[in-house]
Parts: structure tokens; C-alpha cells; sequence
């Protein structure tokens, strides 16, 4: 099992994600920025590092929003999706090739968002048709 995180930033209403760049796995992919869990990291300790490896910004991380697991046909991971409270610097792309800011209706429909990342997108399109259903924090 691989422990990967997924942050959510937000602006003006839309969610940001990246396109993975040429060379990389799933190249051309759309997903959450984030990534892979090092050994003795949270999740929060895990997404700072990688937001600030791969976009050159220093996040303010915030609570968890959900948790899911995806079976690809080579490995299983568990994702850990947490809000950014905010942030300093301006984003750079290091490890992508393009990013989007999206409604969260449009995260579902987007071509090419990664499979470990759209139970999360539907979570999110749901979750701002109906806010006061509350939240959930564990996805399948």
C-alpha cells in the first residue's frame, strides 16, 4: 500500500490541479497536487513538503477532507485529501506541465483527471450542490 496525499486549493470557488508532465508516470494525467507519504510523515507534514517540492509554495494545511482507496492494476494506494488554508510564493510548475482552476462540477467531467483522484472529485461536485449535508471523511 502507497500513502499519497492530495491538497485542495481553492480560489474564487474553483480547485486547483495539475497536468503530470512528459517522463513522469501517468504522464498527461490531470490530478490534486501532492504526493507519496515518506516514512514517518502525517499526511499534513507530507503535503507542506510536496507543495513545496513541486509548486514553491509554503502551504498552511488544513484539516482532512476525505480518504479513499484505488486499486491500479500494479499497486494499491490510500489517498489522504486535505484543504490548504492558504499559502505564500507564487506557484511554479516543476513537475507539471499545466494546471487548471476548475468548478468542482468540471473536475468530474475533466478528460484525463487521474482514477485514484475523481471518487474525491464527485465528493467535492456533491458537496457544494448540497453544503449542508456536512462532510464526509472516508470515500471507497
Amino acid at each position: 500500500m502507497i500513502h499519497v496525499t492530495g491538497g485542495v486549493i481553492t480560489r474564487r470557488g474553483k480547485v486547483l490541479v495539475m497536468r503530470r508532465a512528459p517522463g513522469r508516470s501517468l504522464a498527461g494525467m490531470w490530478e490534486f497536487p501532492g504526493g507519496k507519504m515518506e516514512a514517518g510523515e502525517t499526511p499534513a507534514v507530507c503535503l507542506a513538503r510536496e507543495l513545496d517540492e513541486e509548486l514553491g509554495i509554503q502551504a498552511r494545511i488544513g484539516e482532512l477532507l476525505w480518504t479513499g482507496e484505488h486499486a491500479y492494476p500494479d499497486r494499491t494506494i490510500r489517498m489522504y485529501f486535505l484543504r490548504v488554508d492558504g499559502y505564500h510564493g507564487r506557484i511554479r510548475l516543476q513537475d507539471h506541465d499545466a494546471m487548471q482552476w476548475l468548478n468542482p462540477d468540471d473536475l468530474v467531467s475533466l478528460d484525463g483527471l487521474l482514477p485514484a483522484d475523481l471518487p474525491f472529485a464527485r465528493h467535492l461536485r456533491d458537496r457544494s450542490r448540497h453544503p449542508a449535508a456536512g462532510q464526509c471523511v472516508t470515500g471507497t
